[in-house]
């Protein structure tokens, strides 16, 4: 009779365990169903992990800068222009000639005097070298915009990336998750063959072997999750909520 239950064991334990995958009546919890955190859409990730780049920021900041200086270029110009006004108030000397040619009189008079002024050099080299620097600042603002476009492309598939890893050890977990449940109850029952003396020593240490190593491997897959979802945190810069 013991060698009977020790054959039905020996088949009985793999059977569950692979129909596990399929179905959850058990009413066991799982650990990996209660506490992933509701991941949010592909779009909303990639939307935040732009805004959130600091690489992203940098390209931006660096278009404002040559923007900056496609203004300075064209208004160099203005360096050469200067302005000028003055006043003063104080008593002149005024020179006006005697009636009838009896020589220079000298007068004084107290009043304001304002003086006003445009000065323009143009250095021949700047006004033939304006349209090249011009031209040149341009094309550096558009060198600038095209590595933030590029930036941006960069961390939208490296969001898309993580985000399906993501994904795949969910599943993984979930797989585990639900194969260590179904171990677990397979072993308890076991144990009681075993207190009954339907399972022998050898058997009842080959199943704990298995039911350990199922336990492993869904530490390691929840492992694997937790790292996933943290590094697709990062990148996107906000905690994923519990659902």
């Amino acid at each position: 009779m013991k060698l009977s239950s020790f054959f039905i064991w020996t088949l009985w334990l793999p059977l569950s365990l692979s129909t596990a995958f399929g179905q959850d009546s058990t009413g066991v919890d799982h650990p990996a169903r209660t506490s992933e955190p509701e991941l949010p859409t592909l779009e909303t990730c990639i939307d935040s992990a732009v805004a959130h780049s600091a690489m992203v920021q940098f390209r931006n900041l660096d278009i404002l800068a040559k923007a900056s200086s496609v203004r300075s270029e064209k208004n160099y110009w203005t360096r050469n222009l200067s302005l000028q006004a003055d006043n003063r108030y104080g008593t002149f000397p005024y020179f006006t000639s005697g009636a009838g040619g009896a020589g220079i009189v000298t007068t004084t008079i107290s009043q304001f005097n304002y003086a006003a002024g445009v000065s323009l050099t143009f250095p021949l080299e700047d006004l033939l070298d304006r349209k090249n620097k011009v031209h040149h600042a341009q094309v550096e603002l558009q060198e600038a915009k095209s590595m933030a476009s590029a930036q941006k492309e960069e961390v939208r598939q490296l969001v898309i990336h993580q985000y399906e890893d993501l994904l795949l050890k969910q599943k993984l977990l979930r797989i585990k998750s639900l194969s260590m449940s179904n171990a677990r109850i397979n072993m308890e029952t076991v144990e009681k063959e075993f207190r009954n003396g339907t399972v022998t020593t050898t058997e009842y240490m080959r199943i704990s072997q298995i039911v350990s190593n199922i336990e492993s491997e869904f530490e390691s897959a929840k492992s694997d999750y937790i790292s996933s979802r943290m590094i697709l945190e990062e990148i996107v810069g906000f905690k994923f909520q519990k659902g």
